[in-house]
């Protein structure tokens, strides 16, 4: 004798498949994510880059055969762990690093691919991350690239960078970059 389901494995069943039916995703309110009002906020500091010296911040880690006869570096790719701090002196006050990495994308000029994370690690955003992926012409007077996301206080986070160069040491390589930091963030 075949047993028939209870009204509950019955309802069970229904539910199990209505919830399939939404597939591998759900709608949710920002609200109950505990997501206010969006803000805009600016941020202003300074990159070092310093490939020079003992204890350089950014190091070269691959390169193609072709990169040093190449006039453009092409295809040569640097890891970096770059301090970043509130005025363009090195010893002023650390607010952050800038780690990740950048490589010559571009055999006809100059152009950088930069991804990277702004880990701050003073004041209010300490902590808090913004991740930055896109293009960097560092002999352009003003370059932007694009904010594409970030963590902490930055999570859902979006907007743009903009860098230009303060000092650029064309004998070491050295360099020191103002950033301006437009990013809308909850």
């Amino acid at each position: 004798m075949a047993r028939t389901p209870s009204k509950f494995a019955f309802t069970l069943i229904i539910l199990l498949s209505l919830d399939f039916a939404h597939g591998f995703y759900r709608s949710l309110s920002p609200e109950k994510m505990g997501l206010k009002k969006e803000k805009l906020s600016h941020l202003h500091f300074y990159l070092h880059d310093i490939v020079s010296g003992s204890n350089p911040t950014a190091i070269r880690v691959a390169a193609a055969p072709t990169t040093n006869s190449s006039a453009t570096s092409f295809g040569f790719v640097a890891m970096m762990d770059d301090p970043l701090t509130g005025e363009p002196e090195p010893n002023s006050t650390l607010v952050g690093k800038a780690q990740g990495f950048y490589g010559s994308a571009s055999q006809n000029e100059y152009g950088l691919l930069m991804v990277l994370n702004f880990v701050f690690m003073e004041g209010k955003y300490n902590g808090s991350t913004l991740s930055v992926l896109g293009r960097n012409k560092p002999y352009s007077k003003v370059r932007e690239m694009p904010i594409v996301g970030g963590s902490g206080l930055f999570r859902f986070a979006r907007g743009y960078a903009q860098a230009q160069n303060h000092l650029f040491n064309l004998t070491t390589g050295d360099a020191i970059v103002q950033y301006n930091v437009y990013v809308l963030h909850y």
